[in-house]
């Protein structure tokens, strides 16, 4: 193999997730990797900003213990996932209700959902606990083999009580999917909800940006450069702005879709859920549990809020509080004292004397899953030729991960070289 400075045997186009995702798989493998990164820093989406002490994530999306995934890359650490406890608090009714921690499997799920109830429902707690254990003890494929209908339709028809789906299914899969609305496919739903029943929800320890970071460190010295612009790629050759030219034996594309389509024209841009995440300061926290609100009365534009220095202590600075929120869809345009307000209801005290840290608006944050949607979009075009990311798999660092892995996959079977030796902790998550 060929080993010069400007020659590597693949070369990775974007250091989000899923490309090095795919890097760390490769070099497992013996193979030289390139991976070329546009911005400053690794992590794509997964970024976070420092302002006077604090750590200001600019996505809202959710982390599970229950991903796999998260389990066969080198650098990822379990044990520096901070998670939300007692998991999920929903403001329903003027008032929050506690429902349960998240230990993982079905009989987890079945102790969530009598936890979730309030007031003498039994009938509401046995359903609801039945439906969750099922969805935490069923293989993936048999998930993938049910019908596909948007996940609002599939929740009408699941048998549980109108109560249970407003008040706890519906605000928490907006959440998790992004999609306040619920149009994405029903398969993807049920997926999301199962990684709810068996694991926790988290966050990486001191931002998000930690998790790339760690990633792209455990790879070998030199595999990652940053500032790096890709003009022009193919599948032999890949031409910069900054650094000439880098020749390869395989070429993965690993941006966001919209990036990818531009670099490989004929590719399919998806429709994508708008998020705005705020971050504001108090002197006290105006709830003192590491926990997820959600809000299932819909009265003002947060979907979900945490005090995030509660969750993680290291985002703020010591005797501060960090409240960050995330409004789904087209924030509206009064929205800092659209949110202040519902914020005040939802955690119940005033928030005039708390300070906007940080606002950012993505509108391409999370790219839209409607029925019929393909969990598993081709990673391989051609031999030598590879796409992944979260728009080729589940919208969720889950899917980015596993389509770096599955594109990784293609490029070993289409050289003739075995998989990389598994290691442990991957042995233990498979």
């Amino acid at each position: 193999m060929l080993s010069t400075a400007d020659h590597a045997d693949v070369v990775v186009v974007g250091a989000g997730l899923a490309g090095l995702a795919a890097a760390h798989h490769l070099s497992s493998a013996g193979l030289a990797v390139r991976v070329l990164e546009a911005a400053p820093r690794v992590g794509g989406r997964m970024a976070t900003d420092h302002v006077d002490g604090f750590r200001l994530d600019r996505t809202g999306q959710l982390l599970n213990t229950s991903y796999p995934e998260l389990h066969r890359v080198a650098g990822v650490d379990v044990g520096t996932l901070r998670r939300f406890q007692p998991g999920v608090l929903v403001h329903s009714g003027g008032r929050l209700h506690r429902t349960g921690e998240v230990r993982g499997g079905p009989r987890s799920a079945l102790t969530r959902a009598r936890a979730l109830a309030s007031g003498p429902r039994p009938l509401d707690q046995a359903r609801l606990g039945a439906s969750l254990a099922r969805l935490a003890g069923t293989p993936t494929e048999r998930l993938l083999a049910r019908r596909e209908r948007a996940a609002t339709e599939a929740l009408a028809s699941r048998g549980l009580p109108p109560r249970t789906v407003t008040t706890f299914l519906r605000p928490l899969l907006s959440a998790l999917l992004s999609d306040p609305d619920l149009t994405t496919s029903s398969r993807c739903a049920d997926l999301a909800l199962r990684g709810f029943a068996r694991g926790r929800l988290c966050v990486p320890e001191g931002g998000a940006a930690r998790l790339p970071e760690r990633m792209a460190a455990a790879l070998p010295a030199g595999t990652v450069r940053t500032g790096v612009r890709v003009k022009d790629a193919s599948i032999s050759r890949v031409v910069t702005a900054e650094h000439g030219e880098f020749t390869c034996r395989s070429l993965v594309v690993a941006t966001g879709a919209r990036a990818a389509a531009e670099l490989l024209p004929g590719l399919r841009v998806p429709g994508f859920h708008p998020v705005t995440v705020l971050h504001h300061t108090a002197p006290e926290a105006p709830l003192a549990a590491p926990a997820l609100v959600l809000d299932a009365d819909r009265t003002g534009p947060v979907s979900h809020t945490a005090v995030m220095s509660e969750v993680d202590p290291t985002r703020a600075p010591h005797g501060r509080a960090l409240i960050t929120s995330t409004v789904l869809g087209t924030p509206p345009d009064d929205l800092d004292t659209r949110v202040r307000q519902h914020l005040a209801a939802l955690y119940g005290t005033g928030t005039a004397d708390w300070e906007l840290l940080g606002v950012r608006h993505d509108p391409e944050a999370v790219p839209a899953m409607p029925a019929p949607h393909d969990l598993r979009r081709p990673v391989r075009l051609l031999a030598g030729l590879y796409v992944c990311g979260d728009h080729r798999d589940v919208s969720s660092p889950q899917g980015a991960l596993r389509s770096g892995r599955r594109a990784a996959q293609a490029i070993l079977r289409d050289l003739g070289l075995p998989p990389a030796n598994p290691s442990a902790r991957t042995e233990a998550a498979a």
